[in-house]
């Protein structure tokens, strides 16, 4: 009987890096607007949540701009394009199902059939 993974668990590398991710939008957002108090101060003004929002989204897409989304195309979109199943993925782990098939029925040419249904049976293919 297959063993479920529950979604936190299976997923917890994206749980753990979406946190930090939040955690440090958070905080670059917080120190950004005590920064922004801080010269409006020095200036005379009253800060202005307009101002600082102008401010702080233009730095945070930056930033984005030239790292987070390089890093995001670079990485994320590559996984995600082999999990989908690229044709280049599929190739690899279409030969490699082959391979073992046929060291299968070689090694028990009896019962290879039947221990291959079993396997699809166990894992179907998605």
């Amino acid at each position: 009987m297959p063993r479920t993974i529950s979604p936190l668990r299976a997923y917890g590398f994206f749980w753990v890096t979406l946190a930090l991710f939040l955690a440090s939008l958070v905080g670059h957002w917080i120190f950004a607007w005590l920064t922004y108090s801080d010269e409006q101060a020095a200036l005379g003004q009253a800060p202005e949540f307009a101002g600082y929002f102008v401010q702080v989204a233009r730095d945070t897409l930056e930033n984005w701009q030239s790292e987070f989304l390089q890093l995001i195309w670079q990485v994320a979109g590559l996984a995600f394009l082999l999990h989908l199943g690229s044709p280049q993925s599929k190739e690899g782990d279409e030969r490699k199902e082959e391979k073992l098939d046929l060291i299968l029925k070689s090694l028990h040419p009896d019962k290879a059939e039947g221990m291959i249904r079993e396997l699809d049976r166990k894992y179907p293919r998605k």
